[in-house]
């Protein structure tokens, strides 16, 4: 007996897949908190000497690197970059024609 898979082209974000509101902005904390984690890897600091740099609690640390990102906003995120030694730059512009809605994206320079 073979059962039939439904697959669902993804919109690129998975948390407006899942229906969840702000889904936007989930996208962007969670790609804020991915290049926070890979610093601190990067750069072989503990989740002490990180908690301290950042002055927040080494368990906010652990919060943060595993994605749980309930406590943190976008701002504190930018905030946690800079002090990491990352410049944040924000770029508003038209949308592409081609493309139907607007979006909100962390991008690689």
């Amino acid at each position: 007996m073979t059962e039939s898979i439904s697959v669902q082209k993804s919109s690129g974000n998975v948390f407006a897949d899942l229906g969840l509101a702000n889904s936007d902005e989930l996208v962007v904390k969670a790609e804020l908190a991915r290049r926070i984690s890979k610093i601190i890897t990067k750069q072989n600091m503990t989740q002490v000497e990180a908690a301290e740099l950042l002055g927040i609690d080494q368990p906010n640390i652990s919060a943060l690197m595993k994605g749980k990102l309930a406590g943190f906003s976008t701002e504190r995120l930018f905030r946690f970059l800079n002090a990491l030694g990352c410049d944040v730059e924000i770029v508003v512009k038209d949308k592409p024609k081609s493309q139907i809605n607007a979006q909100t994206k962390v991008v690689n320079l």
